[in-house]
Protein backbone atom coordinates (compact mmCIF):
# COMPACT_ATOMS: atom_id res chain seq x y z
CA UNK A 1 0.00 0.00 0.00
CA UNK A 2 2.66 2.49 1.09
CA UNK A 3 4.58 1.92 -2.13
CA UNK A 4 1.15 2.46 -3.98
CA UNK A 5 1.08 5.33 -2.62
CA UNK A 6 4.71 6.88 -3.30
CA UNK A 7 4.06 5.83 -6.84
CA UNK A 8 0.63 7.90 -6.81
CA UNK A 9 2.38 10.59 -5.27
CA UNK A 10 5.18 10.67 -7.33
CA UNK A 11 2.82 10.66 -10.38
CA UNK A 12 0.95 13.68 -8.89
CA UNK A 13 4.52 15.63 -8.32
CA UNK A 14 5.06 14.63 -11.98
CA UNK A 15 1.88 15.84 -13.25
CA UNK A 16 2.00 19.15 -11.39
CA UNK A 17 5.10 20.16 -12.79
CA UNK A 18 3.99 18.70 -15.92
CA UNK A 19 1.38 21.24 -15.82
CA UNK A 20 3.54 24.10 -14.40
CA UNK A 21 5.61 23.77 -16.73
CA UNK A 22 2.79 23.98 -19.50
CA UNK A 23 1.57 27.11 -17.76
CA UNK A 24 5.02 28.72 -17.76
CA UNK A 25 5.35 28.21 -21.26
CA UNK A 26 1.66 29.83 -22.28
CA UNK A 27 2.96 33.16 -22.67
CA UNK A 28 1.89 36.23 -24.95
CA UNK A 29 3.80 36.16 -28.15
CA UNK A 30 3.02 39.21 -30.26
CA UNK A 31 3.53 39.05 -33.80
CA UNK A 32 5.46 41.56 -35.78
CA UNK A 33 7.84 44.02 -33.66
CA UNK A 34 6.96 42.58 -30.18
CA UNK A 35 5.56 46.07 -29.31
CA UNK A 36 2.50 46.26 -26.34
CA UNK A 37 -0.87 46.04 -27.85
CA UNK A 38 -3.50 47.92 -27.03
CA UNK A 39 -7.08 45.69 -27.69
CA UNK A 40 -10.10 47.44 -27.20
CA UNK A 41 -13.26 45.17 -25.91
CA UNK A 42 -16.84 47.05 -26.74
CA UNK A 43 -19.05 46.36 -23.31
CA UNK A 44 -21.58 44.13 -24.54
CA UNK A 45 -18.90 41.69 -26.17
CA UNK A 46 -19.35 37.82 -25.74
CA UNK A 47 -16.26 35.52 -24.75
CA UNK A 48 -15.94 34.53 -28.77
CA UNK A 49 -15.46 38.07 -29.34
CA UNK A 50 -13.15 38.86 -26.95
CA UNK A 51 -11.07 35.83 -28.54
CA UNK A 52 -11.59 36.83 -31.66
CA UNK A 53 -10.28 40.68 -31.21
CA UNK A 54 -6.90 38.69 -29.46
CA UNK A 55 -6.49 36.57 -32.01
CA UNK A 56 -7.43 39.57 -34.22
CA UNK A 57 -4.21 41.21 -32.85
CA UNK A 58 -1.86 38.80 -32.63
CA UNK A 59 -1.54 38.88 -28.97
CA UNK A 60 -3.50 35.13 -28.08
CA UNK A 61 -1.49 32.97 -25.94
CA UNK A 62 -1.93 29.13 -26.22
CA UNK A 63 -5.84 28.58 -26.53
CA UNK A 64 -5.99 25.24 -24.48
CA UNK A 65 -4.14 27.32 -21.68
CA UNK A 66 -6.51 30.30 -22.18
CA UNK A 67 -9.54 28.65 -22.48
CA UNK A 68 -8.99 26.79 -19.63
CA UNK A 69 -7.94 29.58 -16.86
CA UNK A 70 -10.51 31.28 -18.54
CA UNK A 71 -13.27 28.78 -17.73
CA UNK A 72 -11.85 28.19 -14.17
CA UNK A 73 -12.14 32.12 -13.80
CA UNK A 74 -15.97 32.35 -15.05
CA UNK A 75 -14.49 34.91 -17.68
CA UNK A 76 -16.73 33.85 -20.50
CA UNK A 77 -19.69 34.78 -18.52
CA UNK A 78 -18.85 38.15 -17.72
CA UNK A 79 -16.58 39.88 -20.44
CA UNK A 80 -15.47 43.07 -19.29
CA UNK A 81 -15.47 46.08 -21.92
CA UNK A 82 -12.46 48.33 -21.88
CA UNK A 83 -9.46 49.20 -23.23
CA UNK A 84 -6.13 47.02 -22.34
CA UNK A 85 -2.84 46.66 -22.78
CA UNK A 86 -1.34 43.14 -23.68
CA UNK A 87 2.81 42.75 -23.54
CA UNK A 88 4.97 40.32 -24.76
CA UNK A 89 5.36 37.68 -22.25
CA UNK A 90 2.55 38.28 -20.51
CA UNK A 91 0.79 34.31 -18.88
CA UNK A 92 -2.16 33.50 -19.76
CA UNK A 93 -3.03 33.48 -16.38
CA UNK A 94 -1.80 36.91 -15.81
CA UNK A 95 -3.92 38.02 -18.66
CA UNK A 96 -7.32 36.51 -18.01
CA UNK A 97 -6.81 37.93 -14.67
CA UNK A 98 -6.68 40.80 -16.09
CA UNK A 99 -9.65 40.52 -18.56
CA UNK A 100 -11.94 39.05 -15.43
CA UNK A 101 -11.34 42.00 -12.87
CA UNK A 102 -11.83 44.41 -15.80
CA UNK A 103 -8.45 46.37 -15.10
CA UNK A 104 -8.28 48.20 -18.04
CA UNK A 105 -5.59 50.50 -19.17
CA UNK A 106 -6.27 54.00 -19.11
CA UNK A 107 -6.17 56.09 -22.67
CA UNK A 108 -3.72 59.10 -23.10
CA UNK A 109 -6.78 62.12 -24.37
CA UNK A 110 -5.28 65.30 -26.05
CA UNK A 111 -7.71 67.88 -26.34
CA UNK A 112 -6.59 70.84 -28.47
CA UNK A 113 -8.07 73.73 -30.27
CA UNK A 114 -11.46 72.92 -31.74
CA UNK A 115 -13.83 75.93 -32.96
CA UNK A 116 -17.22 73.87 -32.87
CA UNK A 117 -18.90 71.35 -30.05
CA UNK A 118 -19.51 69.51 -33.15
CA UNK A 119 -15.57 69.20 -34.20
CA UNK A 120 -14.77 68.28 -30.57
CA UNK A 121 -17.65 65.43 -30.13
CA UNK A 122 -16.33 63.44 -33.54
CA UNK A 123 -12.54 64.01 -31.99
CA UNK A 124 -14.11 62.28 -28.95
CA UNK A 125 -16.13 60.06 -31.14
CA UNK A 126 -13.04 58.31 -32.23
CA UNK A 127 -10.95 57.95 -29.08
CA UNK A 128 -13.69 56.56 -26.89
CA UNK A 129 -16.37 54.02 -26.72
CA UNK A 130 -19.34 56.08 -26.86
CA UNK A 131 -20.33 57.65 -30.58
CA UNK A 132 -20.00 61.34 -31.24
CA UNK A 133 -23.88 61.65 -31.31
CA UNK A 134 -24.40 60.69 -27.57
CA UNK A 135 -21.91 63.68 -26.35
CA UNK A 136 -23.17 66.27 -28.96
CA UNK A 137 -26.77 65.59 -27.41
CA UNK A 138 -25.55 66.50 -23.83
CA UNK A 139 -23.72 69.25 -25.39
CA UNK A 140 -26.75 70.42 -27.10
CA UNK A 141 -29.27 70.13 -24.17
CA UNK A 142 -29.77 73.49 -22.15
CA UNK A 143 -30.85 70.82 -18.88
CA UNK A 144 -27.66 69.31 -19.55
CA UNK A 145 -25.33 72.20 -20.00
CA UNK A 146 -27.17 74.69 -16.96
CA UNK A 147 -26.22 71.47 -14.64
CA UNK A 148 -22.80 72.78 -14.84
CA UNK A 149 -23.42 76.72 -15.49
CA UNK A 150 -23.44 76.56 -19.02
CA UNK A 151 -25.62 76.80 -22.28
CA UNK A 152 -25.30 75.47 -25.09
CA UNK A 153 -23.19 78.05 -26.74
CA UNK A 154 -20.68 78.19 -23.81
CA UNK A 155 -20.40 74.86 -23.19
CA UNK A 156 -17.14 74.26 -25.21
CA UNK A 157 -15.44 76.15 -22.62
CA UNK A 158 -15.80 74.00 -19.57
CA UNK A 159 -12.91 71.61 -21.64
CA UNK A 160 -9.81 72.79 -21.76
CA UNK A 161 -6.44 72.27 -23.35
CA UNK A 162 -4.53 69.47 -22.17
CA UNK A 163 -3.77 65.83 -22.00
CA UNK A 164 -6.23 63.52 -19.73
CA UNK A 165 -5.80 59.89 -18.60
CA UNK A 166 -9.41 58.55 -19.03
CA UNK A 167 -11.07 54.68 -19.43
CA UNK A 168 -12.42 53.89 -22.72
CA UNK A 169 -15.32 52.59 -21.32
CA UNK A 170 -15.98 56.33 -19.69
CA UNK A 171 -19.95 57.30 -20.52
CA UNK A 172 -20.44 60.90 -22.03
CA UNK A 173 -21.82 61.62 -18.57
CA UNK A 174 -19.12 60.66 -16.59
CA UNK A 175 -16.40 62.40 -19.33
CA UNK A 176 -18.35 65.83 -18.76
CA UNK A 177 -18.41 65.52 -14.75
CA UNK A 178 -14.34 64.60 -15.29
CA UNK A 179 -13.96 67.99 -17.48
CA UNK A 180 -16.25 70.01 -14.82
CA UNK A 181 -13.94 69.13 -12.19
CA UNK A 182 -10.71 69.64 -14.03
CA UNK A 183 -12.33 73.17 -15.22
CA UNK A 184 -12.63 73.94 -11.19
CA UNK A 185 -9.29 72.85 -10.47
CA UNK A 186 -8.26 75.35 -13.56
CA UNK A 187 -9.79 78.10 -12.11
CA UNK A 188 -9.51 77.47 -8.17
CA UNK A 189 -6.17 79.48 -8.56
CA UNK A 190 -7.44 82.00 -10.56
CA UNK A 191 -10.31 83.33 -8.74
CA UNK A 192 -8.83 86.30 -7.35
CA UNK A 193 -7.91 87.81 -11.03
CA UNK A 194 -11.13 86.69 -12.29
CA UNK A 195 -12.95 88.72 -9.63
CA UNK A 196 -10.63 91.92 -9.93
CA UNK A 197 -11.72 91.43 -14.10
CA UNK A 198 -15.22 91.55 -13.50
CA UNK A 199 -15.93 89.33 -15.70
CA UNK A 200 -17.55 85.80 -15.37
CA UNK A 201 -15.73 82.39 -16.41
CA UNK A 202 -17.74 82.14 -19.04
CA UNK A 203 -17.01 85.60 -20.71
CA UNK A 204 -12.72 85.31 -19.81
CA UNK A 205 -12.88 82.49 -22.20
CA UNK A 206 -15.05 83.66 -24.72
CA UNK A 207 -12.86 86.71 -24.97
CA UNK A 208 -9.52 84.12 -24.88
CA UNK A 209 -10.82 82.20 -27.49
CA UNK A 210 -10.86 85.49 -29.55
CA UNK A 211 -7.46 86.16 -28.79
CA UNK A 212 -6.89 82.77 -29.35
CA UNK A 213 -7.53 83.26 -33.09
CA UNK A 214 -6.05 86.44 -33.53
CA UNK A 215 -2.47 85.35 -32.79
CA UNK A 216 -0.22 82.30 -32.01
CA UNK A 217 2.55 84.94 -30.73
CA UNK A 218 2.17 84.13 -27.01
CA UNK A 219 3.81 87.15 -25.98
CA UNK A 220 1.33 89.69 -27.96
CA UNK A 221 -1.62 87.74 -26.34
CA UNK A 222 -1.50 90.02 -23.54
CA UNK A 223 -1.29 93.21 -25.78
CA UNK A 224 -4.25 92.22 -27.82
CA UNK A 225 -6.96 91.18 -24.97
CA UNK A 226 -5.71 94.66 -23.63
CA UNK A 227 -7.45 96.18 -26.75
CA UNK A 228 -10.63 94.16 -26.28
CA UNK A 229 -10.64 95.00 -22.91
CA UNK A 230 -10.75 98.78 -23.50
CA UNK A 231 -13.11 98.19 -26.43
CA UNK A 232 -15.71 96.30 -23.74
CA UNK A 233 -14.96 99.13 -21.31
CA UNK A 234 -15.78 102.12 -23.31
CA UNK A 235 -18.85 100.55 -25.58
CA UNK A 236 -16.98 100.23 -28.58
CA UNK A 237 -17.60 97.14 -31.32
CA UNK A 238 -15.14 94.95 -30.69
CA UNK A 239 -14.76 94.24 -34.94
CA UNK A 240 -13.12 90.85 -34.25
CA UNK A 241 -11.89 89.41 -38.07
CA UNK A 242 -12.38 85.66 -36.02
CA UNK A 243 -15.78 86.08 -35.09
CA UNK A 244 -16.66 86.85 -38.58
CA UNK A 245 -15.35 83.79 -39.82
CA UNK A 246 -17.14 81.77 -37.07
CA UNK A 247 -20.06 83.73 -38.00
CA UNK A 248 -19.78 82.31 -41.74
CA UNK A 249 -18.55 78.91 -40.23
CA UNK A 250 -15.74 79.41 -43.06
CA UNK A 251 -12.20 79.06 -41.17
CA UNK A 252 -10.94 78.61 -44.38
CA UNK A 253 -10.71 82.87 -45.16
CA UNK A 254 -7.37 83.86 -45.17
CA UNK A 255 -9.30 87.88 -45.90
CA UNK A 256 -11.94 89.45 -44.51
CA UNK A 257 -13.72 91.35 -47.07
CA UNK A 258 -16.86 93.83 -46.55
CA UNK A 259 -19.56 91.77 -47.93
CA UNK A 260 -18.38 89.31 -45.11
CA UNK A 261 -19.21 91.75 -42.01
CA UNK A 262 -22.70 92.25 -43.17
CA UNK A 263 -23.37 88.69 -41.90
CA UNK A 264 -26.14 88.51 -40.07
CA UNK A 265 -25.37 86.11 -36.46
CA UNK A 266 -24.67 86.98 -32.71
CA UNK A 267 -21.00 86.33 -32.88
CA UNK A 268 -20.39 88.87 -35.53
CA UNK A 269 -18.76 91.22 -33.16
CA UNK A 270 -18.61 94.23 -36.19
CA UNK A 271 -22.95 94.38 -35.48
CA UNK A 272 -23.22 93.15 -32.11
CA UNK A 273 -22.07 95.13 -29.18
CA UNK A 274 -20.25 93.34 -26.29
CA UNK A 275 -18.71 89.51 -26.66
CA UNK A 276 -20.45 86.88 -28.71
CA UNK A 277 -22.45 84.42 -26.64
CA UNK A 278 -19.70 81.97 -26.19
CA UNK A 279 -16.22 81.28 -27.05
CA UNK A 280 -15.19 80.50 -31.05
CA UNK A 281 -12.66 77.97 -30.23
CA UNK A 282 -11.33 75.88 -27.17
CA UNK A 283 -8.46 78.95 -26.37
CA UNK A 284 -4.88 77.71 -25.15
CA UNK A 285 -3.84 78.55 -21.51
CA UNK A 286 -1.71 81.16 -22.13
CA UNK A 287 -4.81 83.13 -24.03
CA UNK A 288 -6.35 82.68 -20.83
CA UNK A 289 -4.40 84.14 -18.47
CA UNK A 290 -3.35 86.82 -21.03
CA UNK A 291 -7.28 87.87 -20.36
CA UNK A 292 -6.82 87.47 -16.81
CA UNK A 293 -3.47 89.14 -16.58
CA UNK A 294 -5.64 92.36 -17.60
CA UNK A 295 -2.30 94.61 -18.88
CA UNK A 296 -2.95 98.22 -18.95
CA UNK A 297 -2.48 99.88 -22.55
CA UNK A 298 -4.47 102.71 -24.22
CA UNK A 299 -4.68 100.89 -27.24
CA UNK A 300 -7.81 100.55 -28.92
CA UNK A 301 -6.73 99.60 -32.02
CA UNK A 302 -4.43 96.42 -33.72
CA UNK A 303 -3.44 95.17 -37.20
CA UNK A 304 -1.31 92.81 -38.71
CA UNK A 305 2.38 93.61 -39.43
CA UNK A 306 2.73 93.88 -43.32
CA UNK A 307 5.92 91.44 -43.29
CA UNK A 308 3.37 88.41 -42.22
CA UNK A 309 5.56 87.61 -39.18
CA UNK A 310 2.36 86.66 -37.07
CA UNK A 311 3.21 90.09 -35.26
CA UNK A 312 1.00 93.10 -34.76
CA UNK A 313 0.68 96.85 -34.51
CA UNK A 314 -0.49 98.55 -31.76
CA UNK A 315 -2.76 102.24 -31.78
CA UNK A 316 -4.29 104.34 -29.69
CA UNK A 317 -5.81 106.50 -32.68
CA UNK A 318 -8.26 105.69 -35.68
CA UNK A 319 -5.63 107.75 -37.56
CA UNK A 320 -2.47 105.82 -36.72
CA UNK A 321 -4.46 102.21 -36.88
CA UNK A 322 -5.23 103.47 -40.44
CA UNK A 323 -2.16 104.09 -41.36
CA UNK A 324 -1.19 100.40 -40.76
CA UNK A 325 -4.16 99.02 -42.04
CA UNK A 326 -3.35 100.61 -45.70
CA UNK A 327 0.42 98.89 -45.35
CA UNK A 328 -0.98 95.75 -44.35
CA UNK A 329 -3.73 96.03 -47.02
CA UNK A 330 -0.97 96.75 -49.38
CA UNK A 331 0.87 93.62 -48.73
CA UNK A 332 -2.03 91.41 -49.11
CA UNK A 333 -2.78 92.90 -52.37
CA UNK A 334 0.75 92.60 -53.76
CA UNK A 335 0.62 88.68 -52.55
CA UNK A 336 -2.37 88.82 -54.21
CA UNK A 337 -4.32 87.01 -51.23
CA UNK A 338 -7.93 87.77 -51.85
Amino acid sequence: MKKYLLITLAIFILLALGVGLWISRAHVSLDGDKSDRRINIPTGSSYNDLCDSLSANGCMPNHTAFNLFARLRGLPNHVKGGSYIVSEGMTAFSLVGKLNSGSQDPIRLTINKHRTVESLCQFLGEKMEFPADSMLALLRDSAVCADYGETPQTILGLFLRNTYEVYWTTTPRKFLARMSRESDAFWQPRQKALQSLGLTRQQVITLASIVEEETNVNDEKADIASVYLNRLRTGMLLQADPTVKYALQDFSIRRILNYMLLVDSPYNTYRIVGLPPGPICIPSQASIDAVLKNKKTSWLYFCAKEDFSGRHNFSSSLAEHQRNAARFHKALNDRKIR
